[in-house]
């Protein structure tokens, strides 16, 4: 049965250093949570001390209710999968997958009933016998998941399983994986940095920074509501770009001097106005909610520094004045006008920006 667990004020600790700084959360049985953060954020440390890999410094962590703190891998009745497949190269696809079994002494009858499932759930069953030289990256992922299922676990625990594989690969194994969590409707817990991998499979995302919780939520309440600057520029790609200004005034109709509008005044949503005169805001803004425009028909301009072009879609990057990266514009795929270097103009939806104070917390209503 899929387990649920709640995190209770967990703290981890290396000497003086704290490296995971109160994390709180509750999972329910059978939801598919995805951890994501910059490297070094501490997911993955959080994710081997959810597992009995580390030693929790302090705090609670209940499984169905029950604190397993003390309790070592095994008893905790979960499923790893690292990063790493570490195969027995000398051993077949079966043996490989039932080895684990194996060692827990459990009858040959019993191995055989469980690699089968296995076997037939992964669709690995025609290379049953097959050595992991003669296997794709993706048919080992494959293998290793497949340990993992036989030891029927409560919890599935994957650390950044798709970052040895290249984009095809991961695209498929991305569809095998929300596949086989349908199927088996286990707890999935899933270390990424990889944002397509945590928006396509996730229930909810955790986003971590520094060791703490930045924000949880569904993929589309992430990306439409973000709480902070933080997870504004990590989730989507290309990242929200950012225009940093300050309230010119609070009277009614008077709005933002924005730095990068050469000081002229972009108004803000009339709930907005409140803002005290003087303060810091940047405005967030997304790909698919900006337009260029002739330079002359805007008060925004700056140089195209470059141009991806994707196909269905053409993504354009533009130097503004005092922002601090290039800010991308989606066009259609079919787009020819524009070459890097040229200037051009930039509208935004003023309703569909994100606004952020000087802690980087949102104001907007586009995040509430």
């Amino acid at each position: 049965m899929p387990a649920s667990l709640d995190l209770c004020d967990i703290r981890k600790s290396f000497g003086s250093t704290e490296i995971i700084k109160g994390v709180s959360l509750t999972i329910a049985p059978g939801e598919f949570i995805v951890f994501v953060g910059p490297s070094g954020c501490g997911k993955s440390t959080l994710l081997r001390m959810i597992a009995g890999l580390e030693d929790i410094t302090s705090g609670q962590l209940r499984f169905d209710d029950v604190v397993v703190n003390d309790w070592d891998p095994a008893r905790r009745r979960i499923g790893m999968v690292f990063q790493s497949y570490a195969l027995y190269p000398h051993m077949s696809v079966e043996q490989n997958i039932g080895f684990g079994l194996k060692l827990a002494k459990k009858s040959k009858a019993e191995i055989m009933v469980r690699v089968d499932q296995a076997l037939s759930v992964l669709q690995l069953t025609p290379l049953r016998h097959h050595k992991p030289s003669q296997l794709s990256g993706g048919q080992r992922q494959r293998v290793a998941i497949g340990r993992a299922i036989v030891r029927n676990p409560n919890v599935f625990l994957f650390d950044e399983p798709l970052s040895n594989l290249d984009a095809a690969l991961r695209g498929q194994m991305r569809m095998e994986i929300g596949k086989l969590h349908q199927h088996l409707k286990n707890t999935v817990i899933y270390v990424t940095h990889d944002q397509v991998e945590a928006m396509t499979l996730a229930d909810r995302i955790v986003v971590f920074e520094g060791g703490v919780i930045r924000q949880v939520g569904t993929p589309v309440e992430l990306y439409d509501h973000p709480a902070n600057r933080f997870v504004a520029g990590f989730i989507g790609t290309p990242t929200m770009g950012f225009l940093s200004g300050r309230v010119a005034a609070t009277a009614q109709g008077e709005g933002v001097a924005l730095d990068a509008a050469g000081g002229q005044a972009i108004t803000l949503p009339g709930d907005l106005r409140r803002v005290a005169h003087g303060a810091a805001l940047t405005l967030g803004l997304r790909p698919e909610h900006c337009v260029v425009c002739p330079p002359d028909q805007t008060m925004l301009s700056g140089t195209v520094v470059m141009l991806e072009r994707l196909g269905a879609e053409t993504f354009a990057f533009i130097d503004l004045p005092a922002t601090p990266a290039p800010v991308a514009v989606r066009l259609d795929g079919g787009e020819r006008s524009l070459v890097a270097g040229q200037r051009t103009g930039l509208r935004f939806d003023i309703e569909r920006a994100h606004i952020f104070d000087a802690d980087g917390n949102s104001i907007s209503s586009s995040a509430s």
